[in-house]
């Protein structure tokens, strides 16, 4: 862990996501409140030209910043801007383009090296494009699948959380015709147990009380529409339960946001994508995030997209981005005092008996 973390506010890197959409508008409106650097040290992976390059299209005078190259010049009082190219980049807010998806990615690789080296402690991912970022560096369907691999992990979950509800994700950017291929009581099963121990070590709560969707209407209507729920969910649930999980279900998806049955719960999991994100973003209203459990670090996003339509018009809402942050932070303290409750029990016993 590099010496710059050990401060009193964590090292947060931003990365800018396609730098023709709404990202470092996002990240200028954000930090022009000075306010924020009393949580957080702030590094945005990009280049001078490209902030400059928006700061002058918002004409934002109150954002500040220092350019480094190395972590060795990083100023804790200031926002940090890692310049990642020096070239010159033509930008064209709202167009997209092969440019705005190959700067995202450059950017993603900068920040996941310093994550990787302890440089930063913590990762804000602004919005990338599905398509233009593809690469045979980048031939992944979002931030989610490509962090996966990039930290080695097995598997990792998307959880969207907001204040008063947790939505992970069974699958997520897969085709309609082919999501019932990977509704098995295996992946169920798994994940599960990583939502379970997310919401304690992530979120701090110890004993989370889960529920599952079914996948069909009704939740199957017990087999008369689709043999999901009793061929694979209701079999992970018995399972997860035997394994000491509070799980429960599956519901019916349309009552169950309906009947606020979310607030019941720590965190629900969701079969698809759009059963789970539909919900989610019209409930949470701007305020929800994006959370990728499962990784050896601490990955956050605001719940919207690049917004094409309105980039470069100064209209974009840093509500959801300004969480994202709030989170992050929340989750890495989260995290230090679960390690601390959970390091070395007899040692504390000893301590207690003296």
């Amino acid at each position: 862990m590099s010496s710059n973390t050990h401060t009193n506010k964590p090292v947060i890197g931003i990365t800018v996501g396609d730098i023709n959409s709404i990202g470092t508008e996002l990240i200028i409106k954000t930090f022009a409140d000075v306010r924020m650097l009393e949580f957080c040290t702030p590094v945005i992976f990009a280049s001078n030209k490209t902030i400059n390059f928006y700061r002058k299209l918002m004409n934002e005078n109150n954002f500040n910043y220092q350019s480094i190259k190395e972590f060795a010049r990083l100023n804790h009082k200031q926002v940090n801007v890692f310049n990642c190219w020096d070239e010159e980049v033509q930008i064209t807010p709202g167009i997209l383009n092969e440019v705005g998806g190959k700067y995202a990615a450059r950017s993603l690789a900068v920040a996941i090296e310093c994550l990787k080296e302890g440089h930063i402690e913590g990762l804000i991912t602004a919005p990338i494009h599905k398509k233009n970022i593809q690469s045979q560096q980048f031939n992944y369907t979002g931030h989610t699948p490509y962090l996966r691999d990039a930290f080695e992990a097995k598997d990792v979950l998307m959880f969207m959380t907001a204040e008063n509800m947790r939505v992970g994700l069974l699958t997520e950017h897969v085709p309609v015709a082919e999501i019932s291929r990977y509704v098995k009581k295996d992946n169920i099963l798994a994940k599960l147990q990583m939502m379970e121990e997310s919401l304690i070590k992530d979120f701090g709560i110890d004993s989370p009380r889960i529920a599952v969707l079914g996948l069909n209407p009704h939740a199957g209507d017990d087999g008369l529409i689709g043999q999901e729920e009793i061929k694979e969910i209701i079999p992970a649930i018995n399972q997860a339960k035997s394994n000491g999980l509070l799980c429960f279900g599956p519901y019916s998806a349309d009552a169950f946001f309906a009947r606020n049955m979310h607030e019941q719960f720590d965190g629900v999991l969701a079969m698809y994508h759009d059963q789970g994100l539909i919900p989610f973003k019209s409930l949470a209203a701007g305020d929800g995030i994006n959370y990728t459990a499962g990784l050896p670090i601490v990955r956050t996003s605001p719940d919207h997209g690049t917004a094409f339509d309105i980039a470069g018009k100064n209209l974009a809402d840093p509500n959801s981005f300004r969480q994202a942050i709030f989170t992050c932070l929340d989750i890495l303290e989260k995290r230090e005092t679960y390690a601390e409750n959970t390091r070395n029990p007899l040692k504390k016993i000893e301590l207690a008996s003296e």
